[in-house]
């Protein structure tokens, strides 16, 4: 028999129901009244009823049969047993075998429910993110006056925090105060704990964990999972170490947490001292901890260490082998992710979103276009083509290989827009040198609701930089200024200042920097580059100075000052700058230019004859200089930084690494109609890049080059970039 006072239905029914506090201080803390409602059932107990449906209910549990359950259910009915207890039993019955609707049809018909029947409805739909619902059944709940229990809390906490429903949690923290459960039960303070994470109140979840008494490993891990989550690892550091002054042991999903918070932390120390404990718990081999350490030692940069983390693993699962992936990819190890990829495919196990973007970023880094194409298939293969974490990756790839055209495409068909693909769109129409397309794209975000974040408007300004389009840049960056919600990054400024030095305009550019507090190195060596590019030695010499202030052993400063008096021909500066580099144990990076022929890398150095077709490339580089000479073409000197007569000169010219790139890709392309793509690591040569403009003309074929500044397409005798660069 269930007994529930009158006055409580009377009473709860007024004003807003959902006042719990005063609904169980008068319905069920206070005596009951002698006016009852009884229930019309008045039945013996299970175990006098029939033990064949318990029976029954118990072997269709076991092997999970729903449509066994149902045929008892209608037995049950036809044989007019209305006992509620079983009732009860068969709820329980079509929950464990996943039918949440049965078993809330049934127990919304039920008349009589124990306490637990509740719990487990509550508990299955806020399990299977059924929130409001569960949010709804504890109101009811509460209002037919069943006392709610630790289980009931703990579940209908987790609803209110996937809601988002701040103020009815606090209520029913409440209530568990009330009734004698914050303090007293580590279930509901972990569950509460968990809540106040998810709002992003830490303060409130730190007290709960303070006030509940029997402190256990649960209610710790979960804080700690709450300030990582949040970014704050120093607090979830503290909170471990607070953990373990207790003496409470921590169990694999706290070594997982505070992993990850070291890993942000960037502390491999503190990383290695907890991967001793797990070792000395016995939890090296459990899976969760296991990818927390490799993923910790990746992003403390420490790859061989997660490299070997990863050789204990029995049998990697995906998240394990997408871990490993992302994690070499971001410490630039693309070639060894890459083959670890492969190794995952060979495996058999299927990639996600996060692994194929990672490696299409390892093929973006590379200029792997081809391998690039084959893990795209792979995409559309997983039907992950609309995407946005692998839009973006595909963008980012095509977008750093020169073929804009695909990039778009790919934008054009993604289902869900938001920030970072348009961010890779505008980055890839920044790189080749389409300024008019990216700022086109960058108007649009106000159209498609987004925000422009740092990444957006770094992309933006080095499109109008790459385009000479100071004017529109400069708008921009005022706009970013007189925008108190944006915040000026010397990354902006490193940007503004690349436009501006650029276009000739060194003396804007330096007062720029000079508005920036505590100006870096990049900023003044971004404007030291634009002073080579104008030969303006003076405003050079006095930019190096300071540059030399912040980084007095910085050799990218001295190369570009030599490299400038070169130009100039001031040949005693060159000779003395050479001499105090040698002193200084400087040395220059060398020129080189790459091109991937039929899956393999042929790179080159000026003067090289270290290739095995060294004479047929050479050969060919004299064949091509005849005819683009015939054309009008005119040897540029100036761009020899040796003190070499005239005749030297161009023979020095003649050896160049991207002449060398070309002429080799030439010498082994089988289709006449494709394009030819190389890459160099530094800027490319004033002179090559009028011979490539030459040379597409005289073979009828698209050359692509990518510098370290940006692509450059070469056409029928002209480049996409207007030779402005």
């Amino acid at each position: 028999m269930q007994i529930i006072p009158s006055n409580c239905q009377r009473n709860v029914g007024f004003g807003k129901a959902w006042n719990l506090l005063t609904a169980f201080q008068t319905c069920v803390l206070k005596p009951a009244q002698p006016n009852y409602i009884y229930s019309p059932f008045d039945y013996t107990s299970l175990e006098d009823a029939s033990p064949d449906y318990t029976s029954l209910i118990r072997k269709c549990i076991e092997t999970k049969s729903k449509t066994d359950l149902t045929m008892i259910q209608t037995h049950m009915l036809k044989s007019g047993f209305p006992h509620f207890s079983l009732g009860n039993k068969l709820i329980d019955g079509f929950l464990k075998c996943g039918s949440i609707n049965d078993a809330r049809k049934l127990f919304d018909e039920l008349p009589h429910k124990y306490t637990v029947t509740w719990n487990s409805m509550i508990a299955s739909c806020s399990r299977h993110k059924r929130s409001e619902e569960a949010m709804r059944l504890f109101e009811r709940m509460v209002l037919e006056g069943v006392l709610p229990d630790e289980f009931t809390f703990s579940s209908v906490f987790k609803a209110f925090s996937d809601l988002g429903l701040v103020g009815e949690g606090r209520r029913a923290h409440g209530l568990s105060v009330v009734l004698g459960l914050e303090v007293s039960n580590v279930f509901v303070g972990s569950a509460l704990v968990d809540m106040y994470a998810k709002f992003g109140n830490m303060r409130d979840a730190q007290l709960v964990l303070d006030r509940v008494v029997d402190k256990d490993v649960v209610l710790f891990t979960a804080l700690i999972v709450g300030y990582s989550q949040r970014g704050e690892d120093g607090e979830a550091m503290v909170v471990f170490g607070n953990m373990i002054k207790e003496g409470v042991k921590a169990n694999e999903y706290t070594f997982a947490s505070i992993l990850i918070s070291c890993g942000h932390l960037e502390d491999s120390f503190m990383g290695k001292l907890i991967h001793g404990i797990i070792i000395k718990c016995g939890f090296e081999s459990a899976v969760a901890s296991q990818t927390s350490l490799l993923t910790m030692y990746s992003k403390c940069g420490l790859v061989v260490d997660s490299l070997k983390v990863f050789k204990h693993f029995v049998n990697p699962n995906q998240v394990t082998w997408t871990s490993l992936v992302v994690g070499l990819v971001q410490n630039g190890r693309d070639e060894i992710a890459l083959s670890k990829f492969r190794k995952m495919i060979r495996s058999s196990i299927n990639p996600n979103s996060f692994t194929l973007s990672s490696v299409l970023r390892a093929c973006s880094s590379l200029a792997m276009l081809e391998q690039g194409k084959q893990i795209h298939a792979m995409v559309v293969k997983f039907g992950l083509g609309r995407d946005k974490y692998t839009g973006a990756a595909l963008i980012d790839l095509y977008g750093k290989c020169g073929s804009v055209d695909r990039a778009r495409s790919v934008f054009d068909d993604l289902f869900e827009l938001d920030v970072v693909p348009v961010n890779s769109m505008i980055y890839s129409f920044a790189q080749n040198g389409f300024g008019h397309e990216a700022l086109s794209l960058y108007n649009r975000m106000k159209e498609l609701d987004l925000e422009p974040n740092d990444v957006t408007l770094v992309s933006v300004l080095s499109a109008c930089r790459n385009a000479g389009l100071v004017e529109e840049g400069c708008k921009i960056f005022a706009s970013i200024e007189s925008n108190d919600n944006i915040k000026l990054t010397k990354d902006h400024y490193a940007c503004m200042v690349d436009l501006l030095g650029h276009a000739g305009r060194l003396i804007e550019a330096e007062i720029l920097i000079k508005r920036v507090k505590n100006p870096d190195v990049v900023l003044w060596r971004t404007l030291l580059s634009a002073c080579r590019i104008h030969g303006e030695v003076d405003m050079a010499e006095r930019v190096m100075n300071r540059v030399l202030e912040l980084a007095p052993g910085d050799e990218g400063v001295h190369v570009l000052l030599s490299n400038l008096y070169a130009s100039t021909g001031n040949w005693n500066q060159v000779v003395e700058m050479k001499s105090t580099m040698r002193e200084m144990r400087l040395k220059k990076n060398p020129a080189m230019s790459w091109v991937d022929v039929g899956r393999e890398v042929h790179t080159f150095m000026a003067g090289d004859w270290s290739h095995p077709n060294s004479r047929e490339i050479y050969r060919m580089v004299e064949e091509l200089i005849e005819k683009v000479k015939d054309l009008g073409y005119v040897p540029d000197t100036r761009f020899v930084l040796q003190d070499l007569d005239e005749k030297e000169k161009e023979r020095s010219l003649y050896c160049h690494s991207e002449k060398l790139a070309v002429a080799f890709a030439l010498l082994r392309s089988s289709n006449n109609t494709t394009s030819i793509r190389i890459l160099k690591n530094l800027r490319v040569c004033g002179d090559c890049h009028n011979w490539i403009k030459f040379v597409s003309r005289v073979v009828g074929r698209e050359i692509i080059a990518r510098d370290a500044k940006r692509f450059h397409h070469f056409s029928n005798g002209l480049c996409s970039c207007g030779d402005y660069w």
